[in-house]
C-alpha cells in the first residue's frame, strides 16, 4: 500500500521532472539509474538528495534492480562531499511516509555533511532509553523477517 500522498504516476511528481530534466535543479552527480542534486532548502552546506530516475514512492518501493545502483550514488557522493568539505560526519538519511516526515513522495535519500556544533543540533539517541524486553522483541520480529528472504509480491515490490 502507498503512502497517503503518493502516487506511482510520475507526470505529477517533482523528483521525477527533474529527473527528466524538465524543472531545475542544482545536479552535483548522475548516472543512468540515479541522480544526485541539492535540495532547494538545504539543512547544512553541500546536504545533497539522491534520487532513482524512475519513479519509486519510497526505499519501501524501490525496484531490486535499482538498489545497487542507488546505494553506489549514496557512497560515490558521500566520498565527494567529505573530500570537498571536510566535514566531521555524515547523516544519511531516508524518510518513508508522512509519519517520517516525508514531504515529496519519490524515493530520495539525504546525505548530510555535518560539522560539531552545527545548526541541526543532536537528533539521537532518544532522550528516554527502550526497555530491553521490547528491544529484543522486535529483534526477534526482525529477525525471523529477514530469515523469511524477499517476497516479490509484498509492499516493496519484492
Amino acid at each position: 500500500m502507498l503512502p497517503q500522498g503518493a502516487s506511482q504516476d510520475s507526470r505529477d511528481c517533482e523528483f521525477c521532472r527533474i529527473a527528466r530534466g524538465e524543472e531545475e535543479a542544482l545536479v552535483v552527480c548522475e548516472s543512468d539509474d540515479c541522480l544526485a542534486f541539492f535540495p532547494t532548502e538545504p539543512a547544512t552546506r553541500g546536504h545533497t538528495l539522491i534520487i532513482p530516475r524512475q519513479h519509486a514512492p519510497d526505499l519501501w518501493h524501490i525496484p531490486l534492480q535499482l538498489e545497487a545502483s542507488l546505494m553506489n550514488m549514496v557512497v560515490r557522493v558521500g566520498q565527494a562531499l567529505q573530500r570537498a568539505l571536510h566535514p566531521d560526519g555524515m547523516n544519511l538519511i531516508s524518510s518513508a511516509g508522512e509519519a517520517a516526515e516525508q514531504t515529496v513522495f519519490h524515493l530520495h535519500l539525504h546525505v548530510v555533511p555535518r560539522w560539531s556544533g552545527d545548526r541541526i543540533g543532536t537528533i539521537w539517541p532518544p532522550k528516554k532509553p527502550w526497555n530491553e524486553t521490547v528491544k529484543e522483541d522486535v529483534a526477534d520480529l526482525v529477525r525471523a523477517e529477514c530469515a523469511a528472504g524477499i517476497d516479490p509480491t509484498g509492499p516493496a515490490l519484492r
